[in-house]
């Protein structure tokens, strides 16, 4: 069976079916797709699903240009019937894996996958799994699910681990031209996952096992996490000392070696990194060990909203303005700039303290026309309003979230009476002296 379906795969004559079409499936349906694959989609929301076959995309980074003309040429197609699994020979599973309100893993989308294409799972078929998660995870999770099938995991089925690198927005960094880590569940499955993505990605990088690639995703998001929590923390150090914190990583930057710069930010945002430090911690503890380091700076990223509100309220208050009754324009609520991804973005913590705190909140972003109800937070029923001098001029405060390249923000400086810009990208606009505090 291995032998057939290595063919395949040489050839481009397997089909592949990707489960999950959101900000990792979706452009692995572009991917595979544009190399001469068939693919099909599948999700459990008809309305993504309905959309797709009418050529049209919900995501920013995958034009409805490309879908459209994809479909066109019958090179993909998405459904919501999971029976239709039988017809693929290559299954990519990239589905959430959120925190449950607890802070513990939810990989319950894992396994309900697992379970809803068991039945309609033959021999020689190959399942991998590409969501972020903790060591083990395949193995304990995926691989009993599939079971139900009645087929043999590693002799009728192949099973294999490869994380998603996905950096959205990133003119650099597409997923064809990032390396691909893959571990096998069997020497066999790593070695057709290996020929699946070497046939669409630059370079392939195989490991000995499925638990090697989950903890390599692990440490490759949990490496910024801890990066971004010492310049955060570093920031609100300096702030106290009088020190510009932005001035200071130039001046390391230019150190042409054992420095890389981070930035710090109003919180963390993304699928990945505000998620992944909790998945290990919570490992671990089935180890009777505790990652102090990494719990740590997850909690500093998690404070950074309340930070960012101490400052617009310290600002307020000097011009004898209470935050209770203020009027707040949030600038951005995509978790990074030039995306429409509101993922964990801090944003939404911000946004709700702001509320909580009585003030009256507005919010621009060119991305994203409407906020979007956001797992774990209160809905927020609001529209992007255009980005006018009359809006500007209206707020008593201008909250800089997201830096999107698209706001002017000399406009902003200019109208505005009181400016929180925690992206640094106010610096050296004009202004009278304590309209902008960098925060």
């Amino acid at each position: 069976m291995k032998a057939a379906l290595l063919k395949a795969i040489r050839a481009k004559k397997a089909r592949v079916g990707i489960i999950g079409l959101g900000y990792v499936g979706l452009p692995m349906v572009r991917l595979f797709a544009s190399k001469g694959y068939r693919v099909t989609g599948f999700d459990i929301d008809r309305a993504k699903v309905d959309s797709l076959n009418r050529g049209r995309s919900y995501i920013l980074t995958v034009p409805s240009a490309e879908v459209k003309k994809l479909v066109k040429r019958k090179r993909f197609g998405a459904t919501a019937d999971f029976a239709a699994i039988r017809g693929v020979d290559a299954v990519v599973i990239c589905v959430p894996t959120p925190l449950t309100h607890e802070g513990k893993p939810d990989v319950s989308f894992i396994r309900v996958t697992g379970e809803s294409i068991a039945p309609h799972l033959r021999p020689g078929q190959l399942v991998i799994l590409e969501s972020t998660t903790y060591p083990g995870t395949t193995r304990e999770v995926l691989v009993p699910a599939l079971e139900k099938s009645g087929l043999k995991i590693g002799t009728d089925v192949f099973v294999a681990y490869s994380p998603e690198r996905e950096d959205p927005g990133n003119p650099k960094f597409r997923q064809g031209n990032i390396p691909k880590v893959v571990g096998g569940l069997t020497p066999d499955a790593r070695d057709l996952a290996a020929a699946l993505y070497g046939s669409v990605v630059v370079r392939v990088v195989p490991v000995s096992s499925c638990e090697v690639a989950e903890a390599a995703k692990l440490l490759e998001n949990i490496y910024r996490c801890v990066n971004i929590a010492m310049v955060n923390e570093l920031k609100m150090l300096f702030d106290r000392m009088g020190i510009d914190v932005f001035e200071v990583i130039r001046a390391a930057s230019s150190k042409p070696f054992g420095f890389q710069a981070f930035y710090p930010g109003p919180g963390w945002g993304g699928h990945c990194i505000p998620v992944d430090p909790f998945y290990l911690a919570w490992k671990a503890r089935e180890y009777q060990f505790q990652t102090r380091f990494v719990e740590l700076a997850g909690e500093v990223n998690r404070q950074m909203p309340y930070y960012v509100v101490g400052r617009l309220e310290e600002g307020l208050k000097h011009v004898g303005r209470p935050l209770a009754g203020a009027k707040v324009l949030v600038l951005g609520v995509a978790y990074k700039r030039d995306i429409d991804d509101p993922r964990e973005s801090p944003a939404f913590p911000l946004m709700e303290l702001l509320l909580e705190k009585g003030a009256e909140i507005a919010y621009h972003d060119p991305f994203i026309p409407k906020l979007p109800k956001m797992r774990g937070f209160k809905p927020i029923e609001l529209q992007s309003k255009p980005l006018t001098p009359e809006l500007i001029a209206a707020q008593d405060a201008v909250v800089i979230v997201t830096d999107h390249s698209k706001v002017d923000y000399k406009k902003v400086v200019k109208h505005a009476k009181l400016v929180i810009d925690s992206r640094n990208v106010t610096e050296g606009l004009a202004g009278r002296e304590g309209k902008v505090i960098r925060s």
